[in-house]
């Protein structure tokens, strides 16, 4: 096995000039690390299997979870249980890197769910 990071992992782009990195892609479990530039979002959506745990390696995000607002910087994570409308964005001024984890891997199981009030 080799090492992995951003330097030789599988690269993506998605919204508003974001990053993905493929960590880990497997059917059970994945893990990608994020680059949102400030000002950007993504779609409010859902997955139906997969959870997932978010945890922020630098800057500060905005991670909405039905409905309430969680800020995570540096150093925090929160989980979103499958089923539950969420939404990530960057309101500051500052890039956000995160971590990713899903199990089962979340691509082909997203949903676009209604915006809530309040959220982009």
């Amino acid at each position: 096995m080799d090492t992995v990071s951003t330097a030789n992992a599988e690269h993506y782009h998605w919204g508003q000039a974001c990053d993905g990195w493929h960590l880990l892609a497997t059917g059970d479990l994945s893990v990608i690390e994020e680059r949102m530039p400030p000002g950007s979002f993504e779609r409010r959506h859902r997955h139906l299997h997969a959870r997932q745990f978010f945890y922020v390696l630098d800057g500060e995000a905005i991670l909405e979870v039905e409905g309430t607002l969680h800020r995570l910087r540096r150093g925090e994570g929160l989980h979103v249980p499958p089923q539950s409308a969420h939404q990530m964005r960057n309101d500051s001024d500052a890039d956000v890197r995160f971590i990713v984890v899903s199990a089962p891997r979340s691509h082909g199981d997203r949903v676009d769910a209604p915006t809530e009030e309040g959220t982009t």
